[in-house]
This record gives C-alpha cells, sequence and structure tokens, in this order.
C-alpha cells in the first residue's frame, strides 16, 4: 500500500464516477471502504490527517461488548458489541486477544452481585463467548494480581474480553480495502461538494495537503464518517445544519508493568464519578482509563487536564500496592468520543448511549456519529447498505462477517517479536531483515521497535511522518513518550532515505514531533 500509485490512480480519470466516496479515515469510514470494496463497488476514501489520528487510535485497546453497558439496561447494543467482538477475533486474530479480566470485590454483596452480571454477560456471548466467568476466593485473585490491594480484599470475579491495537487495526483496514479495490489516501481534504441542477450531491473538490494541488472528483454516494469532525463536512454541505454529536474527552494513562503484575487486567465497576474504570496490560506496559469530561471544540490534539490525570492515579492507587506517582507516568493520552446528540439531549456524556446513528441530508449527504471500535464492522454494514439506497447502486449482500482482515494469521505468539504484523512479519523477515542486517537494530532499548518498522512503514503502510511512524504504525508516543522524543532523529533520518527528502525535511520533522509529544508528557 502506497500512496503515490493511489493518489495517480485517484487523479488519472476526472470524469470517474465513483460509487462510493467517504470523507473520514479512522475505524467508521476505513471498515466502510472495506465493506463498500467487498461487495464490488467503485471505492473512494480520503482523510484529512493520517489514517486512525483522532479518536480511533486512542482508545482503551478494548475489544468488549461494554460491561457498563450492561449495567444500564442498553442490551441491544451489548447483544450487538459481543457478537461483533467474536467476529472480529476470528477476523483479525493476529491483533485481538483473549484477555482476561478481574473485578475486586471488598463488599460482600459485590461477589454475587458481579458473579450474575457476568453470568448474563456470558450468556449474551451465545456461540461467540471466549471464556467463562467465574467468581473466585481471594487466594486466586491474588494469584491473577499479586499486587492488588489486599485490604478488605474478599475474593474476586474472573470474565473475559478482548484486547487489541486500535491504530494497526486501522492500518490493516485500509490494507485490505485497498486488496478489494479502494483507492484510500491520507493527507487528502475535502474541501468543498458540488451538486446538480436538483441540489444533489454530484462531486467534492479535494486538496492534497502534500503538494497544495486541488482537483474534483465524481461520485454517487457521499459517506461522512469525519468522527469528531463530522459537523464541519456536513456545514460544508447545508451551512444551517445544527450539531449532531457531543464531544467527550476520555484520557488514560500509561505505566510500566511493575504496577501490574501478572496477566489479567482490573476492571473497577465503580468510580467516583460513575464510571468504569480499567487498568490493562498492553504491549509490556499499562493503560489506566478512561475519563469522562464533556468537551465543546474538535482538535486533533486534546490535552488531558491535571485533573483528569490525578483521578487516575488516585483511583488506581486506591486497588494498587503500589501506588502510581505523576513520575511514574511514561505518556498521557487523550482522545475525543464523537457521540450520537439528540435534540435537546442534557444527558452527561457517560450516560449518552454509544449506538451508531445514520442520516440523510436533503442533498444526499450520509453522516454516520456515534458508535465504538467494537462495533466498527456492523456500522460500516448499515452505512453502506444506506448508501446503495440514497445513490440506487446495485443490491450486493455484506460479506465482511467472515472477511479475513488483512495480516490474518490465525496462531501469533504476543511474545515475538513483529507478531503485531501476522503475516506481514515473514515479509519484513525476508525482504528487509535478510537483505538488509543493519535493520535489525532497535530504535531504543526501553521500546520493542526495530529500525526495519520504519522502512515497512513508509513503503507499505503509507507513513510520511515521524509522528505516524512513532504515533500509529509503532505505538511508541502511547508506550512511552520520552523514548519516543530520543529516537525521532533517528527515525526521521530513516525515513528521508526512503522518500528522498532533504536535512531541512529532517530538521522540521525532529522539531514537529519534538513539540507534538511534549504534550504527551506529565
Amino acid at each position: 500500500m502506497q500512496r503515490e500509485p493511489l493518489l495517480k490512480k485517484l487523479k488519472s480519470d476526472p470524469n470517474k464516477i465513483w460509487d462510493v466516496i467517504i470523507i473520514g479515515g479512522g475505524a467508521t469510514g476505513l471498515g466502510a471502504a472495506v465493506d463498500a470494496a467487498s461487495r464490488g463497488f467503485e471505492t473512494l476514501l480520503v482523510e484529512l490527517s493520517d489514517f486512525a489520528k483522532g479518536t480511533s487510535s486512542r482508545s482503551t485497546k478494548l475489544v468488549h461488548g461494554g460491561v457498563r453497558y450492561l449495567a444500564q439496561g442498553d442490551l441491544s447494543l451489548v447483544f450487538e458489541a459481543l457478537h461483533e467482538r467474536g467476529l472480529l477475533i476470528q477476523n483479525a486474530p493476529h491483533l485481538v486477544r483473549n484477555q482476561k479480566f478481574v473485578i475486586p470485590i471488598y463488599e460482600w454483596w459485590e461477589g454475587p452481585f458481579y458473579n450474575i452480571g457476568m453470568k448474563v454477560y456470558d450468556l449474551m456471548s451465545g456461540k461467540l463467548g471466549i471464556g467463562p466467568s467465574q467468581k473466585i476466593s481471594k487466594d486466586e485473585t491474588l494469584a491473577a494480581i499479586p499486587n492488588l490491594d489486599q485490604n478488605r480484599l474478599l475474593g474476586g470475579v474472573i470474565y473475559y474480553d478482548g484486547q487489541f491495537d486500535d491504530s494497526r487495526l486501522a492500518i490493516n483496514l485500509a490494507q485490505t480495502a485497498v486488496e478489494k479495490g479502494a483507492t484510500v489516501v491520507n493527507y487528502v481534504k475535502a474541501v468543498a461538494f458540488s451538486k446538480d441542477n436538483y441540489g444533489l450531491l454530484n462531486g467534492v473538490k479535494l486538496m492534497d495537503f502534500e503538494s497544495g494541488e486541488q482537483f474534483v472528483v465524481k461520485g454517487k454516494t457521499f459517506i461522512n464518517a469525519a468522527g469528531i469532525f463530522v459537523d464541519s463536512v456536513r456545514a460544508a454541505d447545508q451551512k444551517q445544519s445544527n450539531n449532531s454529536i457531543l464531544l467527550s474527552r476520555g484520557v488514560h494513562i500509561v505505566l510500566d508493568k511493575s504496577f501490574l503484575q501478572g496477566e489479567a487486567a482490573i476492571m473497577i465497576p465503580h468510580t467516583s464519578d460513575g464510571r468504569v474504570l480499567f487498568a490493562v496490560p498492553w504491549h509490556d506496559k499499562v493503560i489506566v482509563g478512561t475519563t469522562d469530561t464533556e468537551v465543546k471544540n474538535p482538535v486533533l490534539e486534546p490535552r488531558a487536564s491535571k485533573e483528569e490525570v490525578d483521578f487516575l492515579l488516585n483511583t488506581s492507587a486506591a486497588y494498587l500496592v503500589k501506588d502510581p506517582k505523576p513520575s511514574d507516568i511514561l505518556s498521557v493520552f487523550a482522545g475525543l468520543r464523537p457521540l450520537a446528540a439528540t435534540n435537546g439531549n442534557n444527558t452527561p456524556t457517560k450516560d449518552v448511549s454509544r449506538k451508531h446513528q445514520i442520516s440523510v441530508s436533503t442533498s444526499g449527504l450520509i453522516t454516520i456519529t456515534g458508535g465504538k471500535w467494537t462495533i466498527y464492522r456492523k456500522m460500516a454494514q448499515d452505512v453502506i447498505d444506506k448508501a446503495i439506497i440514497v445513490g440506487g447502486l446495485d443490491e450486493k449482500e455484506c460479506v465482511t462477517k467472515n472477511l479475513p482482515i488483512h495480516g490474518y494469521l490465525k496462531t501469533t505468539d504476543s511474545e515475538e517479536p513483529l507478531n503485531y504484523y501476522g503475516t506481514d512479519k515473514s515479509l519484513i523477515e525476508q525482504t528487509l531483515l535478510l537483505k538488509r542486517p543493519e535493520l535489525k537494530e532497535k530504535l531504543h532499548p526501553a521500546l520493542p521497535y526495530l529500525k526495519a518498522e520504519v522502512v515497512w512503514a513508509v513503503n507499505n503502510e503509507m507513513a510520511r511522518t515521524v509522528e505516524d511512524v512513532l504515533a500509529r504504525r509503532t505505538r511508541a508516543l502511547f508506550l512511552d513518550a520520552k523514548a519516543s522524543i530520543e529516537i525521532a532523529p533517528e527515525v526521521a533520518k530513516i525515513m528521508a532515505e526512503e522518500l528522498n527528502k532533504d536535512s531541512n525535511w529532517i530538521h522540521n520533522q525532529v522539531e514537529n514531533y519534538t513539540q507534538l509529544a511534549k504534550g504527551y508528557l506529565f
């Protein structure tokens, strides 16, 4: 998957009429591109920044039905999410794995209460369940999480959910879409729409950020999957449109693995703000999150407040023997959830449903809002079904339920280097590591990444900037922000050789990345 050939294909025929044009390269847009292309539709996706730059790279890294939604009585969402969780584990086993969770019990009534709740969760999973929940003793709880605070601990409840690498999945979805015939390009912005004599959308003006060139493409249907920026796209279609989303900021902190010994994750079912809090092992570190703070304006780089970070530190300290301090934080990342709004909705964002909504403007713009990573496939199916109706496209059945995602490899060892590339692992070893042994070197002793991964990201995963490589092709920025700053010059140098860039490009890339990454330090 290379940008130049895809961009050339996009511009090669100005008279071409695409069946489906998708604006937005996060989970929703990329899923829609896979769905449309796999049905045989001529599909184009453009992303104004990098794939999964926004919310889709900033999740809690869980593929789950949503225990909190079960408690809220949102049973249809839980059913749907548990079903999709099972399909995703089947279709992308190199990126999604079973994760054991422990709910620690400190009050006598919590044991039977959570045990019954998780049994219901199991039943709702049906044939796609990934492991039975069970009530366990205090000793068994401590065996699962040795450094759990023992004071007043009575026991625990074990259950199973999925865990994944969000931006790696996004890249694999982009590759899958391209393999199915889609044209998928990052750093291309939708600038303005064109309409026919009846006021119906028939084209969109695009701008290539790298060259500054603008050009128009024609289409039958237009899908607005721009995430936190959906209302900006809607305003380009119809200026008087109302806000369709509520924005909620979720913050996570990353700690050393020593704070969560053992392989199990902790689920704290009820925090002081009425949310669920997780401490989850991920890439040999621990992610603690999340928060829920309503915000007004969308930004590509949201920042955590001191209050949010303190909340995560204090809440996790109540459950861990080793209390995390600000100096222990390796990275802080924040994301904005684009929640589907309803008219006059005064509900706190933590209680707003994560269900997705699809709307169609009078000019034919299809906008999809809400949802969550776990149900990205179903969201894509629903929005392409809607596009078939709106655009009068040929009726074609969705085929993604059992569609392997790029990199599909049924058996992977999570401890093995490069395991998250699936089948691409052997290609990296054969095409890079054998021919260029110097690329076997690690970029930093505190991180698992090899120099070869930078070359692979540029040549096969459309990475265009140092940030693309360190934030989303690898997860260096999220795992250890300070270490990622230290390797930025080396990454820029390697990229410059592959992209034929000069020393000024290297300098600017390092400077830009350093400024961005400082926002992940606390």
